[in-house]
């Protein structure tokens, strides 16, 4: 993300989406009744009037609407923001919806701009220089294909090795297993990006000798044990903290490393507490070492007081993206909780 500009006249930032994540954040950061204004295409007033067989083509037009209905789909990455035109060369008064993909440039104007959605917009644009690991969780018979983005780990392919019987030993089968994982791979490797391999058995070290041999020009892939494959083995990786050093840089690692504190301190009636009444009276104590809380609650309820309360002792905030199994942990206890310096009761 790129921020292009802040106007205090009208409360507004103009910023430009520049990966599909950005359309993840920009989710977290619109509400109802924000005014956006953005280049689109809309067929002229004069078509209006017209049948249906002569409606005169779209034209590109810089339109502002008041926003009255928000839809967000992770898997096309795109949002739609839907409301009545209030700025613009035609059409006041009538609906419209605006359509965001990467590329997009918009202006959004608040009431009110929550430290919570300028500080996402801040870390969108961090992040966004940061590469995405590829992850390759593999074993004989199946094997899958993850990207970590900025708001979690998102799976990308699924190849069956096609192989009979659980006692297959060689190293590559004749059935293109291995191929077809390196060309799903190539799809979403981008420059500088980690590349790590990982499940149960001795079919991640095959999978590294066939990528040596056939794409030298790979970057080493980082390779681990775990005991399961496919997804399960992803996450088990990061809650063990394996490939730390790697994955601490991501986001999505952040978040999970954090949660897994969390449930470490609560499971040994240790330093965190949970619960909105819970959290609030530890920041107002200054207890609170670090804040979390989940990306769908900070959209619901309005957590400036407790954020600024805990950012005005030294804490720190984080806010857990509800993608990823981390954020489903944090759901349970009420999506927000924190790792305390020492304890209020």
């Amino acid at each position: 993300m790129r921020i292009l500009g802040r106007d205090r006249a009208d409360n507004s930032v103009s910023i430009r989406l520049e990966c599909d994540e950005d359309v993840w954040h920009l989710y977290n950061v619109l509400e109802v009744s924000d005014l956006i204004t953005a280049s689109t295409t809309r067929r002229e007033e004069k078509a209006a009037d017209k049948i249906r067989a002569e409606r005169a083509d779209k034209k590109r037009m810089t339109l502002g609407i008041r926003v009255e209905k928000i839809e967000f789909s992770d898997s096309e990455m795109r949002l739609k923001a839907l409301g009545i035109i209030e700025t613009g060369a035609q059409d006041l008064g009538q609906h419209h919806t605006l359509i965001f993909e990467p590329g997009e440039t918009l202006r959004i104007s608040k009431e009110r701009w929550k430290s919570s959605q300028l500080g996402r917009l801040e870390r969108a644009v961090d992040d966004t220089a940061k590469p995405r690991a590829v992850f390759v969780s593999l074993d004989q018979d199946d094997a899958v294909v993850a990207v970590m983005r900025q708001y979690g780990l998102k799976e990308v392919a699924s190849i069956r090795s096609g192989r009979s019987g659980k006692r297959f030993e060689e190293k590559q089968g004749p059935d293109g297993y291995h191929d077809e994982i390196l060309s799903k791979v190539k799809a979403v490797l981008e420059d500088d990006s980690p590349l790590i391999i990982l499940g149960p058995g001795f079919e991640k070290e095959y999978l590294a000798e066939t990528m040596r041999n056939k794409e030298p020009d790979m970057p080493k892939p980082h390779v681990y044990h775990t005991g399961q494959s496919g997804m399960q083995g992803i996450n088990e990786l990061m809650k063990k903290g394996l490939g730390a050093d790697i994955l601490r840089e991501s986001r999505t690692g952040l978040e999970m490393e954090a949660v897994e504190r969390l449930m470490e301190e609560i499971g040994r009636d240790g330093l965190a507490t949970y619960g909105p009444s819970e959290v609030l009276a530890a920041a107002a104590a200054g207890a609170v070492e670090m804040l979390l809380v989940l990306d769908s609650k900070i959209r619901e309820e309005d957590l400036d007081e407790v954020i600024k309360e805990v950012e005005g002792q030294r804490g720190k905030v984080l806010v857990v993206s509800s993608k990823h199994d981390a954020g489903a942990q944090l759901d349970a206890l009420g999506g927000i909780a924190a790792v305390l310096r020492y304890k209020t009761t």
